[in-house]
């Protein structure tokens, strides 16, 4: 009588005809023998450990990445829309997809640099639309203590959604506080435009009536409003030096008290806050190719903005808020500037570019030429990069009635 075949382990071999196809019998034996993987596909346990704690390590560093001030979904889900520059080479064109529609936008508008313009077109836009534009009654206070901070976020965040929230405000950090990271836009300009508009803006006004900076500035005395901007700029008074200078950085760096010294730090800061939270940072000497890229990423805010943009109508409320009595600064003033505001210029250069980059993304090409080793500067016409009344609002409801009437 044939003898029965013994397993190793003891006791008769469950499987006399051999071990099935796959590897090694389940019940007794290694950990390896029991897993039916092919032979360059097994693992030991200490490897099968070591991969879930790499996971696990992952899945919370993206989780806190994310609790920390990570790029909003939204964000997110743009990047891998655009894609990178190989990906239409490699497998043609992209599949069509409609973008996710974010329902918290925050335009923390840097002054003088068009958000009047930008505004105005909101308040039409909104009633066209039905968005929920939400304004404040504080334009100036850029700078919050952390109390004011949590309680402006806790108002943003309750406020009726779809909204698009608008103020003169540095950077705020929703994440920090609990809430959930709003899709930030903005546009900047050249910093020795943006200050000379300010500047020339705070003593004369605009062609609405130069009253109207008697009542914005009444304490300025006349000698300090007649003063000549090259005294200004070459006598270093503090209005023409830093850190009033440094103004563009801050927004986009937020509120950290650093923020507002002059320095790699807060510019560095500011360039990561661009990358991680903005959807758009547009520049307004080309403020068309800003508005049809604002229809493109948020059609339901900016829909139809340029043809709104572009009407006789709107063009001619726009020429009524040009400052009026600019007057260009020397060479030597302007260099003075220019050196004074190195960091402010590495940060719009830095903008610009990334700008370009995405309208070359878009089939939308740059009619500006490369910047030179200095920058050129100029007073800029009225209907292609000035901006109207930013820092000091007033009521405009009686004064656009008539334009409301008409859309």
């Amino acid at each position: 009588m044939k003898k029965k075949q013994q397993h190793p382990g003891g006791g008769a071999d469950p499987w006399p005809h051999g071990t099935p196809l796959g590897g090694a019998p389940p019940g007794l034996g290694s950990w390896k023998r029991r897993v039916p993987l092919l032979p360059f596909l097994r693992f030991s346990l200490r490897d099968y450990g070591f991969c879930m704690a790499t996971l696990l390590v992952f899945c919370l560093g993206s989780l806190f990445y994310q609790l920390s001030g990570g790029p909003p979904r939204f964000l997110l889900d743009l990047r891998q829309y655009l894609g990178n520059s190989t990906y239409l080479d490699d497998h043609g064109p992209p599949p069509s997809k409609v973008l996710p529609f974010p329902s918290q936008v925050v335009y923390n508008r840097v002054g003088k640099c068009g958000s009047r313009t930008v505004v105005l077109l909101l308040r039409i836009l909104s009633e066209k639309h039905g968005f929920n534009l939400v304004t404040s009654d504080i334009h100036n206070k850029t700078r919050l203590t952390k109390n004011e901070q949590m309680e402006l976020i806790k108002n943003i965040s309750t406020a009726e959604q779809p909204y698009l929230f608008t103020r003169h405000v540095h950077f705020l950090n929703f994440s920090r506080f609990g809430g959930d990271q709003p899709v930030y836009i903005n546009i900047i300009r050249d910093p020795v435009n943006r200050f000379l508009s300010n500047y020339f803006f705070r003593r004369f006004g605009d062609w609405r009536g130069e009253q109207n900076h008697m009542i914005r500035t009444p304490s300025m005395r006349q000698e300090e409003r007649y003063l000549d901007i090259n005294e200004c700029i070459l006598e270093n008074y503090p209005e023409c030096s830093n850190p009033r200078l440094f103004y563009i950085i801050p927004y986009f760096c937020g509120q950290h008290p650093r923020c507002r010294e002059p320095g790699e730090w807060a510019l560095e800061r500011a360039k990561l806050n661009v990358n991680e939270n903005f959807l758009l940072v547009g520049i307004l000497e080309e403020l068309e190719d800003v508005l049809l890229l604002l229809e493109r990423f948020l059609p339901h805010y900016f829909k139809g903005v340029l043809s709104i943009y572009k009407d006789p109508e709107h063009r001619k409320l726009g020429n009524m808020t040009v400052t009026v009595k600019k007057t260009v600064p020397s060479p030597e003033a302007v260099q003075i500037l220019y050196q004074r505001m190195r960091y402010e210029y590495e940060f719009y250069h830095y903008v610009k570019e990334q700008f370009h980059l995405l309208k070359r993304k878009f089939g939308l090409k740059s009619h500006v030429s490369r910047p030179p080793l200095r920058p050129q500067f100029f007073i800029p016409t009225p209907l292609e990069t000035e901006e109207p009344i930013d820092d000091e609002e007033q009521d405009d409801e009686k004064w656009l009635e008539d334009i409301y009437k008409r859309k």
